[in-house]
């Protein structure tokens, strides 16, 4: 429902004031997209050459713009303990699932049941449409200026494009062992 694909209105609101007036001055801006995966059944992927994680991390950052990839708690597990990241698998009445997500929902490139959820992270447009220092084909300083319509940011635009790669990474792993 939303335009720029925000769930949250309060935080959709602050997005669209920070578009405009990043867009007023001539700029652009990067972002994240969050994408989480419900439903994938344990055991997709492999240890090895076809792991999950890096399967999905290679689709994400094949597509236009992206400079990062973070699966499950990422970055913030290098500063975890593992007593503190471990996923602990439990029995419960749903059958086995684990006390925590920190992976993901990847453990060892292969799915464990739980959600997995990950992060691509987006450049800003490089088009601005305010003068930028740049250098031409013989090394002089000269000043260029975008021109035409370009998007501020492409985040709106990679959401349902993050969507889709993960769809089709996870089907082409599912087809693999059918």
């Amino acid at each position: 429902k939303s335009v720029i694909r925000c769930p949250e209105p309060e935080t959709e609101k602050v997005m669209l004031d920070l578009i405009e007036k990043t867009s007023a001055d001539g700029d652009t801006l990067g972002g994240t997209v969050f994408c989480v995966v419900q439903g994938v059944p344990a055991g997709v992927g492999e240890p090895v050459f076809e792991k999950l994680n890096s399967q999905l991390a290679t689709a994400m950052l094949g597509i236009n713009a992206a400079k990062g990839f973070e699966i499950g708690s990422g970055f913030k597990m290098a500063k975890m303990k593992g007593s503190e990241s471990n996923d602990v698998f439990q029995s419960t009445e749903d059958g086995i699932t684990t006390t925590s997500n920190h992976s993901g929902g990847v453990q060892g490139g292969i799915s464990n049941g739980e959600d997995i959820y990950f992060r691509v992270a987006f450049k800003a447009v490089a088009t601005l449409m305010q003068g930028q220092k740049t250098v031409d084909s013989q090394g002089n300083e000269v000043l260029i200026k975008g021109k035409g319509r370009h998007d501020v940011s492409v985040i709106p635009r990679a959401v349902p494009i993050v969507e889709a790669m993960a769809a089709l990474t996870l089907v082409d792993l599912m087809m693999q062992y059918n």
